[in-house]
């Protein structure tokens, strides 16, 4: 993530990259070991949450100046694999936050930019989003915001608000009676917001992606933010948010891999007709594991290089911020589609190291292509595919917004 250097904050000894890195070692640790027994009880894992939340984990990627811990966008996507390999629901419940912190980064002009980073530097985790089950068209609001003197009253309900259950703060939006969309970000304690349990995927169960309920809320003034204009000369400021759905993918990978080579290691047996007495001997279960290994190489590798790529639109104005800001949304949409077939076929191959003792539901190994499933029909891969398809041939520019 591009630093952006900002006169307000004066530099002052702080958090760094390698710092967070090694406080959050420990704390996935305990995640990766838990987190087959968590999801099946539905146990949400919110005191190595809240660990991760106070080593300022969301500060990678943000100026020293403003009071971060530094460090380029590739590093923030190498911590959101890390997260994701012990515990891919946890990575993408903090998905929101990270989604706050980048724009936090790239966006000097951000509205409201430094009381967002004085809760970042508190620790605070942010959750967020407009949609709705309404039934209505994507993207459409029915949440309702009336006038209340300077204020609002918002009434209505929001689903997939993901991260909702850990998370101190929550941004959404409401319709105002003139048809005006309101954009604002309130406490979560705040009488009238309700937060529910109730998201029931196949796979990315403990990612607090459930209903927010708003009845008679109040929004005040201050907490209403600017809603832009204009055009920004890179309209693809989705693209962050879809690396991160990669990266999260990267991490099941990664974790397919790692629970194959200690299932061979330490439980399979070699089958009647092996010629190995130990199955890390086999050729065929060598095979396996190598090629697990290869899927999650390719899904970390095209992951970090977009971050890279993504990285260089920061900074950049007019023409020439919009050709690179297309080029480096397509180049995340291609990750993406190479980080959700590594992960299904990481998480599918690994029943192919063992027999039957594999397919055990304690060792919940199941949920590795569930999560990677579930994450994958967020922006399905056929889009991603065909919008890429689309500027290679024609030069036509991919969606403006990051649901491709």
């Amino acid at each position: 993530m591009t630093a952006v250097q900002s006169p307000r904050t004066p530099t002052v000894a702080g958090p760094t990259v390698a710092g967070i890195r090694a406080a959050a070692e420990p704390i996935l640790r305990r995640l990766g070991e838990t987190a087959a027994a968590r999801e099946s009880a539905r146990d949400y894992a919110f005191a190595e949450v809240r660990a991760l939340a106070e080593t300022r984990i969301a500060l990678t990627g943000i100026a020293r100046e403003d009071g971060g811990a530094g460090g380029s966008l590739r590093a923030v996507a190498d911590l959101v694999i890390a997260i994701a390999r012990a515990d891919s629901s946890v990575a993408q419940a903090l998905r929101s936050t990270f989604l706050t912190a980048y724009r936090v980064a790239s966006r000097p002009d951000l509205p409201q930019r430094d009381l967002t980073l004085q809760r970042l530097r508190a620790g605070d985790l942010f959750a967020g989003t407009a949609n709705e089950r309404t039934g209505g068209a994507s993207g459409q609001t029915n949440a309702t915001a009336r006038r209340s003197g300077a204020d609002w009253i918002v009434d209505g309900e929001k689903y997939y608000s993901t991260g909702g259950l850990y998370a101190s703060w929550f941004s959404t939006q409401a319709r105002t009676e003139d048809g005006t969309v309101l954009r604002f970000t309130v406490p979560f304690d705040r009488a009238g917001i309700e937060r529910l349990d109730d998201f029931d995927a196949v796979g990315q169960r403990l990612t607090a992606s459930g209903t927010t309920r708003f009845t008679n809320a109040p929004v005040y003034g201050h907490e209403v933010t600017e809603t832009e204009a204009d055009e920004p000369d890179n309209p693809w400021q989705g693209s962050f948010a879809q690396l991160y759905l990669a990266a999260v993918e990267a991490g099941v990978a990664a974790r397919a891999f790692d629970d194959a080579v200690t299932f061979v290691r330490e439980k399979a047996r070699p089958i009647k007709h092996s010629s190995a007495s130990a199955s890390v001997d086999d050729p065929y279960v060598r095979q396996t594991v190598g090629r697990i290994a290869a899927h999650a190489q390719a899904a970390r590798a095209v992951v970090l290089l977009a971050a890279e790529t993504l990285a260089g639109v920061h900074g950049l104005t007019g023409a020439q911020a919009r050709a690179a800001g297309a080029a480096a949304a397509v180049e995340v949409a291609q990750a993406g589609v190479v980080a959700i077939e590594s992960g299904l076929s990481a998480a599918e191959l690994l029943f192919d190291v063992g027999g039957g003792s594999i397919t055990d539901r304690g060792l919940g190994f199941d949920r590795h292509w569930r999560n990677a499933r579930t994450v994958a029909n967020h922006n399905p891969r056929q889009w991603k595919q065909a919008v890429a398809g689309a500027y290679h041939l024609t030069g036509a520019e991919p969606p403006t917004t990051g649901l491709f």
